[in-house]
């Protein structure tokens, strides 16, 4: 089991920042010292120690060196961190993509390093679900109140296989957004088959928008692959990605 974080955005809808936005201080971590800034990353690395993933690969863009000289090789964080560089900004998947050759047969953790999730134990619930359940994708589901700006899943009547993901739609009457996600070998090389085809189609100079990790969870979908929802009804995913999230995550979390 790896962890994979794709860390390449640009940030644009915070503005100018002192630093990466996976390094913006949300809360404070308590030392014998007293308090000092928690950069929004480690409460992610927080979650994968508690559900033991020992092991993960962070991808950013060039000039994002920050990340790596706080993080470092992530042992005062929990667990071992490598770095990646991805050069296609294309992309959610064109980033997730450039780990490709670390993942072959690896079943993968993603998690998302500007999005703090509650309850402290989404990775740990999540795990023990897709081990028992094994399905090829198993997605954490999160209540959504702005569903223009997110994924939204559909639940078969079961409430628990997923049937269809919703990109960011205009109007919907779905309720849950995928915020955390494991995935099976199966998932890893429909990644590459759609990267590679948006890829081919760009050299080909087609116009095409950016493309994001669902897309991906859609065409497993569409190919038949199973694909589980767990829902944490009363928990909280706060995207700290724009000004009034990263406020409202703030106020949340004590800062």
């Amino acid at each position: 089991m790896i962890g994979l974080i794709p860390a390449a955005g640009m940030a644009t809808r915070l503005g100018a920042l002192p630093c990466s936005k996976e390094l913006l201080p949300v809360g404070a971590f308590t030392t014998p010292n007293g308090s000092r800034p928690r950069p929004v990353i480690t409460y992610l690395l927080a979650q994968w120690q508690l559900a033991g993933i020992e092991r993960a690969l962070i991808v950013v863009r060039p000039g994002k060196w920050d990340i790596l000289n706080y993080l470092g090789d992530g042992t005062a964080f929990g667990p071992r961190l490598g770095y990646l560089i991805v050069h296609e900004p294309y992309g959610a998947a064109y980033t997730l993509a450039a780990a490709l050759p670390f993942m072959q047969g690896q079943t993968v953790v993603l998690g998302l390093p500007d999005v703090i999730l509650e309850p402290a134990n989404v990775y740990a619930t999540l795990i023990a679900h897709h081990t028992t359940r094994q399905p090829d994708l198993t997605l954490g589901l999160f209540p959504c109140p702005n569903p223009q700006t997110a994924d939204m899943v559909a639940l078969d009547t079961d409430g628990r296989h997923v049937t269809a993901i919703e990109i960011k739609p205009t109007h919907t009457d779905l309720r849950w957004t995928w915020m955390a996600a494991i995935w099976s070998p199966a998932v890893t090389g429909i990644l590459n088959e759609v990267v590679a085809d948006d890829r081919a189609a760009r050299w080909r100079g087609e116009e095409r928008p950016e493309l994001h990790i669902g897309v991906v969870f859609q065409t497993a979908i569409v190919r038949g692959l199973n694909i589980e929802g767990v829902i944490f009804p009363h928990g909280q995913a706060l995207d700290i990605g724009t000004p009034m999230g990263w406020e409202q995550a703030c106020r949340l979390m004590g800062a």
